[in-house]
């Protein structure tokens, strides 16, 4: 479990984390959302004890970071894959971490396994692709076979037979009844593994909870329906005061309602139907609403130059 109160941290006059509390619980795998800048990389190095905070406390199963005895057998984290001698191998680098904590060569060749490198297991770090190196930092993570996980990006670099892996690996972790706490920016993903969310943006935490109440909280769903009559059932939905729009010939887009209540309305005027569905908005629609006001750095539309057939720009 994680657990912090009041957590904030200055940086001169730059307030990078200000008072934020959350609890992390075991079993879930919980998403750490943001824009670049908002405060999850200073976070996560709060927990890991990496930072002092300025004020407010942060734990890990109880206890400060610091207090373990054996840390890497409570926590196991992945916040840099490149925090590593280029000059080690995979194996010689993990042999290293587990010798300060009396874990086994046993566990070593576990992890190695598990994480898909026992091919370049003997390979200088120096070498790897980012993938490689992202398999590294995970099974270092692994390697204490700890209770608690705390992984910034981990499917960064990954094809998609590793995204898949990481994605059952966490879950796998979370129902085993640990506390898995990661944070990335591909929301596709996110959606499909994480449990709870926790979003934070310029430093404050704005949104928190199961995935579908979050998403439902801020971008709520629509109906999608596909009628020979879709005029007479738009003007019967909008005389309840319901949301419709029509992007195309017989086709409606329904807010503000349900797909029952569309039905019902449907059925007592005998309108016959070809669609009736439920739609639910995107993590990433609701992630950008909630966002909109906390990107620190925003990028402008372009648009392609005209150039001349010399290739000159006008």
């Amino acid at each position: 479990m994680i657990e912090a109160h009041e957590l904030t941290k200055h940086y001169g006059d730059t307030t990078a984390v200000e008072s934020v509390s959350f609890t992390i619980a075991p079993g879930t795998v919980t998403g750490f959302l943001g824009p670049n800048g908002a405060g999850k990389s200073t976070t996560m190095r709060l927990i890991m004890g990496l930072d002092r905070p300025t004020s407010g406390t942060v734990t890990v199963n109880g206890k400060p970071y610091g207090q373990h005895r054996a840390p890497l057998r409570e926590v196991g984290a992945l916040l840099d894959a490149k925090a590593v001698h280029p000059g080690r191998s995979a194996r010689s680098h993990l042999r290293t971490m587990a010798a300060t904590h009396n874990i086994t060569p046993s566990r070593v060749d576990e992890v190695i396994e598990m994480t898909g490198l026992a091919g370049v297991a003997t390979k200088r770090v120096g070498g790897f692709s980012l993938g490689m190196g992202q398999r590294l930092g995970i099974a270092a993570a692994l390697l204490g076979d700890p209770r608690t996980l705390i992984l910034d990006e981990p499917v960064n670099g990954l094809d998609p037979e590793g995204v898949q892996w990481v994605r059952q690996l966490v879950r796998g972790l979370a129902a085993d009844g640990r506390t898995v706490f990661l944070s990335s920016h591909l929301m596709s993903e996110m959606a499909q593994t994480a449990d709870q969310l926790l979003v934070i943006g310029r430093g404050r935490i704005i949104a928190a909870g199961p995935v579908l109440e979050v998403i439902d909280s801020v971008a709520g769903g629509g109906v999608r329906v596909r009628s020979p009559r879709a005029g007479e059932l738009a003007a019967a939905l909008a005389a309840d005061g319901v949301t419709v729009t029509s992007p195309e010939a017989g086709t409606l887009e329904v807010s503000g309602t349900t797909a029952e209540h569309v039905g019902e309305v449907a059925c007592d005027r005998g309108l016959l139907l070809h669609e009736l569905s439920p739609r639910r908005a995107s993590l990433e629609e609701a992630y950008m609403s909630l966002t909109q006001d906390a990107v620190e750095y925003r990028s402008e539309p372009t648009t392609a130059r005209r150039t001349t057939k010399k290739g000159k720009n006008r």
